[in-house]
């Protein structure tokens, strides 16, 4: 048979989008979403920052809701053994408003709030478990868009190839060269170049040091490697179907654990190894 596609890529796209949905749900840097109110029927929900990209600070928003009377947040560096600052969000009519200072790329700061309901308060985290915001570089969108279409479109790939290697199809090992190549472009060609716009440097993981995300991206291209090395001039489906399940273990890694983290004592960005 020269291919299944009229299952193995349906079933494909429910895997990529399930590992799309995943990554936007997962990871420290995608906003965290709290419920403010002291009446649990008419709490409004609210989406603190945990990244925030470009020359500005993080703004953070808190809308006015029923007898919120001020809202205090507290903040400091990370990792430091800065004294921790307290301000008031500025009344804005509608929105209570703060912008939290910028960082170099790869800076955090740590923050929690306390939101002031007449003589009763709200609280959302503290000194001792903060919400981390980690700060980054613009990445330019001609840039960044093909990067994040070609990572995903790789694992589309990869996800086709998995199951047409399962039925032993023709087109199995043709897949897997395509899904290479995706890897190499969108991964190996401008995945450092986001992350030097990002962060400042091309590449942060082994042998230089152990982001996590450079690492799972060279562990994937290493598998997928091999697995064509391993199908030249041979009808092997194995190497196929296993370069295919490391990749979708690595995408059920949340994004950015283990991601750089600007060192303020050395002044270098560095891998939080937390």
């Amino acid at each position: 048979m020269k291919n299944n596609f009229k299952v193995s890529i349906p079933l494909a796209i429910i895997i990529t989008m399930a590992a799309v949905i995943y990554q936007r749900a997962t990871g420290p840097t995608y906003p965290e979403k709290i419920y403010i109110g002291l009446d649990k029927d008419a709490q409004v929900r609210v989406k603190l920052p945990r990244s925030h990209g470009g020359e500005t600070g993080a703004p953070v928003e808190i809308p006015k809701i029923k007898d919120l009377s001020g809202v205090e947040l507290t903040y400091k560096r990370y990792p430091t053994n800065d004294e921790w600052t307290t301000v008031n969000l500025e009344d804005k009519g509608n929105r209570y408003l703060m912008t939290l200072p910028n960082q170099p790329p790869a800076g955090k700061l740590t923050y929690f709030l306390k939101l002031k309901f007449g003589d009763k308060v709200q609280e959302f985290h503290s000194k001792e478990d903060p919400i981390y915001i980690r700060y980054k570089g613009d990445v330019p969108t001609f840039i960044l868009a093909p990067h994040v279409f070609f990572m995903f479109f790789s694992m589309l790939l990869s996800a086709v190839a998995f199951v047409e290697a399962i039925f032993k199809t023709e087109s199995a090992i043709k897949i897997g060269r395509a899904t290479l190549g995706c890897l190499m472009f969108g991964g190996m060609f401008l995945g450092p170049i986001v992350q030097k716009y990002a962060f400042g440097v091309y590449w942060a993981g082994f042998p230089y040091d152990w982001d996590l995300t450079d690492n799972k991206l060279l562990v994937g291209v290493l598998a997928w490697l091999s697995a064509v090395l391993l199908t030249i001039g041979k009808k092997r489906r194995w190497p196929i179907i296993a370069a295919a399940m490391i990749l979708i273990a690595i995408y059920c890694i949340p994004h950015s654990m283990q991601g750089s983290e600007f060192n303020y004592d050395t002044g270098k960005v560095e891998t939080d190894l937390d």
